[in-house]
């Protein structure tokens, strides 16, 4: 048996998309805070019962920190609610603070820095409706995300624990101890994906497992088999799948443990996203990612990176495209590269209708400008159709948006002026 793991919480280099949640403070709706979370199912000690455990990652870019002395501080709370698969019994429910102190204001801004909060849970196997809920008790804003998840029976035996990524992992005093990926975005590396994950047995025995990497449902990328020798009781697993050529994009990660006899003990699943360092989380596809340059780049410009004649020069084009338009080119972050395409998903998440948001009129003039600062809706007009205004003050501009169809599908009908569609940061 391997010694038990520990997790360690601390400042890292992570970046991914963010967890689905909703702002329940309607007037922020342009400026939505984040956070990631994970869901795993672990063994319990306890009889007829599945260990769940949460973990909440919270960016120190997304907390609101305030000078306390000669500290920079930041309070928030975290709620998770349990509840039953029809959404209405209440099950268990865990509520806590967290407080974290800086010396640097510089750290609160750096993408790599953020606090991990980590909540177990035994609870019979079934599926069940988590929501989960974090406060800024400075501004008084909270978040919320909504999710259906399964907790597997892992009493019978052979059987495997959920798949944990791993973004860091040390050796302290002879124990192994890890810094959880709960953002599953992955910047795969020669050494390949790692991975942590528990195997459970009521005798020591020889299993084998099958790994998986596919991208959608057909495309196999990757297909390992790795046979161990494991004790009765628990067993840890450390393990580094050896696949380094993905390329942008989503994955779907599977583990099928069987016997001696091949057959088949139980499957676990893990999706994850690839990314490449120096590009921002939300991009998944660089192509795609090219074409939106149509609201900051010049038409040669864009060519320039699409007629590239490989994908490497695809990338290194696109790079130093955006290595010019770095404000503090000695920071390793390029705030404007990342806002551009943080608007970009916005757009995406709260314009798409016929077309994928970034590409219709109110995209357009949310990534081109930002976010106004103020919107008049008028969705029930009786004598007109609906229509809302955006205003931006320091440009002393308005600009009109008309669903003429009445399905949501808003055109601007404002004249564009002057250098009204030049980027603004």
């Amino acid at each position: 048996m391997k010694k038990a793991f520990f997790f360690i919480l601390f400042f890292a280099s992570v970046h991914s998309t963010f967890a689905q949640f909703e702002d329940v403070n309607k007037e922020r709706e342009f400026s939505k805070p984040k956070y990631y979370q994970d869901f795993l199912n672990f063994h319990s000690d306890k009889p007829d019962m599945t260990r769940l455990e949460i973990f909440i990652e919270v960016p120190y870019s997304e907390m609101n920190f305030v000078k306390v002395g000669d500290n920079f501080q930041s309070n928030y709370s975290v709620t998770i609610s349990i509840f039953a698969e029809d959404k209405e019994k209440l099950i268990e429910e865990k509520i806590w603070d967290e407080k974290i102190n800086v010396q640097d204001f510089r750290q609160t801004t750096l993408g790599n820095n953020y606090n991990i909060s980590i909540k177990t849970f035994d609870l019979s196997p079934g599926k069940y409706f988590i929501r989960t809920e974090v406060d800024d008790n400075d501004t008084r804003k909270a978040f919320i995300s909504t999710n259906m998840f399964t907790l597997r029976n892992l009493d019978s035996l052979p059987n495997v624990s959920d798949i944990m990524f791993i973004a860091k992992e040390t050796v302290v005093a002879g124990s192994k101890k890890i810094l959880p990926n709960v953002t599953r975005q992955l910047n795969v590396q020669k050494e390949g994906i790692p991975l942590f994950f528990e195997l459970y047995a009521d005798r020591r025995q020889k299993v084998k497992m099958e790994f998986k990497v596919s991208e959608g449902e057909k495309k196999v990328l990757l297909a390992d088999t790795v046979y161990k020798e494991i004790d009765s009781g628990k067993t840890q697993v450390f393990e580094h799948l050896k696949i380094n050529d993905l390329g942008l994009g989503n994955y779907l990660m599977s583990m099928t443990l069987l016997d001696t006899t091949d057959k088949v003990i139980a499957t676990t699943f893990k999706s994850f996203s690839s990314r490449w360092v120096g590009i921002p989380s939300v991009i998944t596809d660089l192509d795609k990612a090219v074409a939106q340059l149509v609201y900051i780049a010049t038409t040669s410009e864009k060519s320039y990176i699409e007629d590239a004649p490989t994908k490497e020069e695809k990338v290194k084009r696109y790079l130093a495209f955006w290595k010019k338009k770095d404000p503090n080119p000695a920071d390793e972050e390029n705030a404007v590269f990342d806002e551009y395409y943080r608007r970009i998903n916005f757009a995406n998440a709260n314009f798409s209708h016929y077309m994928e948001g970034w590409r219709s009129d109110r995209g357009m003039i949310y990534i081109t400008l930002g976010p106004p600062n103020n919107i008049d809706r008028h969705p029930f007009e009786y004598d007109s159709k609906p229509y809302e205004v955006w205003e931006y003050y320091d440009l002393n501009e308005q600009y009109v948006f008309m669903d003429e169809s009445g399905f949501g599908d808003y055109r601007l009908i404002t004249p564009l002026t002057g250098d009204a569609m030049r980027y603004r940061y």
